[in-house]
């Protein structure tokens, strides 16, 4: 079950038959959508391109290992594949990396012939993959959030909003602080982690009245790790 359907025993080239891949393609694009599927299914955002991509990607990378198995250039091919991640024309996460190398890996098990090591290394993966997903693994149990505040550059942003941090939240940490509009105003950014039963709106209300009613914008904790 798990040996190559393109070799011969004793060998160790391939023997490529219209049969054997006619075989791997279906394969390929089976184990695809398979993949396809399973992402769309744990990403709450994701674009048709990317869809489709991964879907196509294996029988890529099978048709290249094919054609140059037994030959020097298959360490290049090889590597020039997997670089193409670099080359992304937009920037994903680790989860849209993780797939890509997934699908490639899948596409080299079928170029090779091994097709029934492919079916289940796909198998195990995307059943781990949804479970993880599903489960919540991973994910930040806190009430931190991310707060913006805008202030004119009158005010001294030290201190400023410490009397509704007390009444609304838990813990307070100034993350950043950058001027904008030409410097006219500062962007004050804060990490907090909100009481239990904390009111947000009324929180901002509060800090509207404080800094001239300009932007206040608070929201998740974007997970930086996540990025590649």
């Amino acid at each position: 079950m798990l040996e190559s359907i393109l070799m011969e025993a004793g060998s160790s080239s391939l023997n490529l038959t219209m049969k054997g891949m006619l075989i791997c393609m279906a394969c390929s694009l089976i184990l695809g959508l398979i993949i396809s599927c399973a992402y769309m299914i744990c990403s709450e955002k994701y674009t048709k391109n990317f869809a489709i991509t991964i879907v196509i990607l294996p029988i890529l990378v099978q048709a290249v290992i094919a054609m140059v198995n037994g030959n020097l250039g298959i360490g290049v091919a090889i590597v020039g594949a997997f670089s193409l991640v670099r080359f992304r024309s937009i920037p994903g996460t680790s989860k849209d990396i993780a797939t890509i190398f997934f699908t490639m890996a899948v596409g080299i098990a079928t170029g090779m012939g091994f097709v029934g090591f492919a079916a289940l290394f796909t198998v195990i993966v995307v059943a781990v993959f949804i479970v993880l997903s599903k489960t919540g693994f991973g994910e930040i149990k806190s009430l931190e959030k991310h707060l913006k505040v805008v202030i004119p550059e009158n005010l001294n942003y030290k201190g400023l909003f410490d009397d509704i941090f007390e009444k609304y939240a838990d813990e307070v940490k100034l993350d950043r602080v950058k001027t904008t509009n030409l410097g006219s105003l500062f962007e004050v950014n804060y990490l907090i982690k909100l009481k239990d039963d904390a009111d947000e709106k009324s929180m901002i209300d509060e800090i509207r009245t404080r800094n001239g009613n300009l932007t206040v914008a608070c929201g998740s904790v974007s997970n930086s790790a996540e990025e590649l």
